[in-house]
């Protein structure tokens, strides 16, 4: 009577549809035992293997190489794990011939109800979020996070208007009082004070100076009067020279103001549930940036054309943590712009972690006190150990506990399908 031992097992690249049967007469296993034959498998969309033993020899082997025969699929499935797992922390050195880790992430993709995709494309890389450099995914989600916290806990550094929203005394442009001669016109919809077209509300602040913030906040003050709210182009003022709190260390009068004579401080107006952020980035792999190297000594060359084509700063106004989770993004930059190099590693991290999962789960599975399963054998094997128990004991343990962790182990199942599934 042959004793069928079986282990499921998993691969990435599954290749077989049908059960084989592999007859080896005469073979041993590790442990002296004849094996009857091998079986591979496919169970949906899971391939197995199964060995078949002699039972009468397997019965007759010590109780530990009994168990060790039984945990043998087990064992080859937390080895299968452990091996993923090591390559998935070396993934960043394996790979480092051929890719940059951690430096710049690149964009892999953008949904299409993005706020986003107009702006950026799969392969630019996204240098910087408000001033501060982005080095990694990590680093982009903690980021925008921050950002998101600041506008809600930091309430001393907003100054709201009425009619006009508020003002983050932290961001600021020094923009040319001849740039303001051409602003739009403002317009009042439910008591708010909005700007035409694609135009961006800005509030001119006097050098942001703190004794003056208090009586900027009042209903009737100077600054929150509509007349005061300029309607500007935000592309334009993006590349302006900083001013405000947190934009440098260079102070005028007791205040932060940074700007010329000829320049006033203005900052974004804000709705309420809405953040202004700035999002510089660029495109190493496309093909003007390409070029722009070996046509640098090309006097006809448009230098302006090629840096609007290989990059540049947009604003972004609104749920930033939308925003950020809206665009997939991977830390690894190909050292050489080949073919869908921006992708493969994260196709193998995929793998890698699909791999440690479904082998974690099948090892788990394999070791519950289920009937057929090699929890089965092992739970009786381990029972046999307590010899101040009687062989009619010890079944009974064993009958209640495969009972037991089949039906609790089927309606855990039942409850995962209903939930994910139905």
């Amino acid at each position: 009577m042959p004793f069928v031992y079986s282990s499921p097992l998993w691969s990435p690249f599954p290749s077989m549809n049908s059960a084989t049967l592999l007859p080896l007469p005469g073979e041993k296993s590790s442990e002296g035992i004849q094996l009857e034959y091998i079986a591979v498998f496919l169970a949906v969309l899971f391939p197995g293997a199964l060995v078949a033993f002699d039972y009468d020899l397997l019965q007759a082997l010590p109780r530990l190489t009994a168990l060790r025969v039984y945990c043998a699929g087990i064992w080859h499935n937390a080895v299968f794990c452990a091996v993923c797992g090591l390559l998935f922390f070396l993934q960043p050195l394996i790979l480092f011939p051929f890719y940059i880790h951690a430096e710049i992430p690149l964009v892999l993709d953008v949904a299409p109800a993005s706020p986003l995709s107009d702006f950026l494309s799969p392969g630019d890389a996204i240098v910087s979020l408000d001033g501060v450099h982005i080095h990694n995914v990590q680093n982009w989600m903690e980021m925008t996070a921050l950002i998101d916290k600041k506008i809600f806990q930091n309430s001393s550094d907003s100054h709201y208007f009425k009619g006009s929203g508020a003002v983050d005394s932290r961001k600021g442009y020094c923009v040319p009082t001849a740039l303001l001669e051409d602003s739009g016109k403002v317009q009042l919809a439910k008591n708010q004070s909005v700007c035409p077209n694609d135009l961006v509300a800005f509030l001119k602040i006097h050098c942001f100076d703190p004794s003056r913030l208090e009586d900027m906040s009042g209903e009737d003050g100077h600054l929150g009067r509509r007349e005061n709210v300029l309607c500007l182009n935000a592309k334009d003022i993006v590349k302006l020279e900083k001013c405000g709190d947190s934009r440098g260390s260079i102070t005028r009068n007791g205040s932060s103001c940074m700007c010329s004579q000829n320049e006033s401080c203005l900052s974004p107006v804000q709705l309420p549930g809405s953040t202004w952020v700035e999002i510089t980035y660029s495109r190493p792999y496309a093909t003007e940036c390409l070029q722009r190297k070996s046509s640098l000594l090309d006097t006809n060359f448009s230098s302006d054309a090629v840096e609007q084509k290989c990059g540049g700063t947009f604003v972004f106004v609104g749920d930033v943590i939308s925003m950020a989770h809206s665009v997939h993004l991977t830390e690894y930059q190909p050292r050489w712009g080949f073919f869908l190099a921006e992708y493969l590693p994260n196709k193998l991290e995929k793998s890698l972690v699909c791999t440690f999962h479904v082998s974690l789960t099948l090892a788990l599975l394999n070791s519950l006190p289920v009937y057929f399963l090699d929890g089965e054998s092992i739970l009786e094997v381990t029972l046999s150990h307590f010899t101040s128990l009687s062989p009619r004991r010890r079944r009974k343990i064993l009958q209640t506990c495969l009972v037991g962790g089949t039906f609790i182990s089927v309606l855990t199942f039942l409850r995962i399908f209903f939930i994910n599934f139905l």
